[in-house]
């Protein structure tokens, strides 16, 4: 499921806007049967519903790079 993930994150970073984001993965989705039930596989694993899995995703890892970025900063308060 690696492939995936790594298919939203470059989506994610190559689209300013989460929504463009995911009208782009939906298009995707749309036009490649493989690429949509490793999808659906993909969300039944993570617990996510088909119609939010990227959102769900999309905020998590969003989260995630904030996350870095907060405790870069906290690093350089304390030097």
């Amino acid at each position: 499921m690696t492939e995936i993930t790594d298919l939203f994150v470059k989506i994610i970073t190559d689209i300013d806007s989460i929504d463009m984001a995911e009208a782009e993965f939906k298009k995707m989705i749309a036009d490649d049967d493989e690429l949509k039930n490793q999808y659906v596989e993909w969300c039944n694993e993570n617990g996510s519903s088909f119609r939010n899995g990227f959102l769900d995703f999309c905020e998590e890892y969003i989260e995630n790079q904030n996350s870095v970025w907060d405790t870069l900063a906290d690093h350089d308060e304390d030097a």
